[in-house]
């Protein structure tokens, strides 16, 4: 009865404490965080070069008007090897398209994200064969994290509707083409409504391929319960390196998230449910390609607390998001 009465009073005790400490760091994060996130950019980090006349230009405004229909924001870290695969397809792409369509025009915008290695050399050769109308880079004085590189990139574009991909190439940018019919259906082609739509590998049609190891897969389903637990529940892959939104959903999204690194994709759409922003997954081909900058275990620990701070920071009000936004 005693040892029963002990454990009793144990677990209280210490329900209590965790109930406490919760308290206590709610407090402060709300009075250590801003509700609203202040974007810092630095001064070289709003230009950038045309090798044809050795002129730094300043970037455009995501609050200026389109004057392209896409952008494609490629965050690269220490991506000298990859980029150039990824690159080349992507270009072939976009010029066979450009050439094809009188209405199709495009920009890539590669944002390396402090490459310690020739990632920015290798983004210039590129630059110099295509010219600044097709292709920019934006070089971060600093790591930010990906998240941080990918809402740079936003903020510098040109484009009606916007991409974001990945530096490796895992997903073919030919299934853009699908992507791009999901968007049009989401958003009447429209660039002022808002749309999300996302490349998914979750076998949502049988052509769609995904190759990883077993060990990642079993930590990819961890995190799935994460994200479903704590934040988007509709959305069955958050984190594929595909996506594509309006520019007014940009605006809304990219101004107000706060995580830069692995778990800002989970933040992204949390916002967007939380502003009624249409959302569909298309399934897409995607490989594991070597030279990951993801260290399974310790980058899922990583989310795993980012995905706990994302819900615990907007349940208590410290980070907020704009009620004039929501749909």
């Amino acid at each position: 009865m005693l040892t029963t009465e002990f454990v009793q009073l144990a677990l209280l005790i210490g329900s209590g404490s965790v109930f406490f400490l919760f308290v206590v760091l709610g407090i402060v994060l709300k009075v250590t965080t801003t509700a609203f996130p202040k974007i810092v950019r630095f001064k070289d980090e709003q230009y950038y070069k045309d090798p044809a006349t050795d002129e730094n230009r300043p970037f455009p405004s995501l609050e200026d008007e389109p004057t392209l229909k896409l952008s494609v924001i490629v965050p690269a870290f220490d991506e000298e090897k990859r980029l150039p695969i990824m690159l080349d397809e992507c270009m072939e792409y976009l010029e066979d398209r450009a050439g094809k369509e009188k209405d199709f025009s495009y920009e890539v915008i590669i944002v390396s994200d402090g490459s310690r290695d020739r990632t920015v050399d290798v983004a210039m050769k590129y630059v110099e064969k295509y010219g600044v109308e097709k292709l920019r880079v934006l070089a971060l004085v600093q790591n930010r994290g990906k998240g941080g590189a990918v809402r740079l990139g936003m903020l510098s574009s040109r484009g009606k509707f916007l991409l974001f991909a990945d530096a490796d190439g895992a997903t073919k940018f030919a299934d853009y083409a699908k992507v791009e019919r999901s968007m049009m259906e989401l958003s009447g082609a429209d660039w002022k409504r808002d749309a999300l739509a996302i490349g998914s590998r979750a076998h949502l049609e049988e052509e769609s391929k995904a190759t990883r190891t077993i060990f990642r897969t079993i930590l990819m389903h961890g995190f799935h319960l994460l994200v479903w637990t704590f934040a988007v529940k509709k959305i069955r892959d958050t984190q594929c390196g595909f996506k594509l939104v309006t520019r007014s959903t940009a605006r809304k999204l990219f101004q107000v998230m706060h995580v830069e690194r692995w778990a800002f994709d989970v933040e992204l759409l949390f916002i967007a449910q939380s502003y009624n922003i249409p959302i569909e997954e298309i399934a897409v081909n995607w490989t594991e390609i070597e030279g990951s900058k993801l260290t399974p275990f310790w980058s899922w620990l990583q989310m795993g607390r980012d995905l706990m701070l994302i819900w615990f920071r907007y349940a208590i009000g410290a980070w907020q998001l704009r009620k004039e936004h929501a749909n």
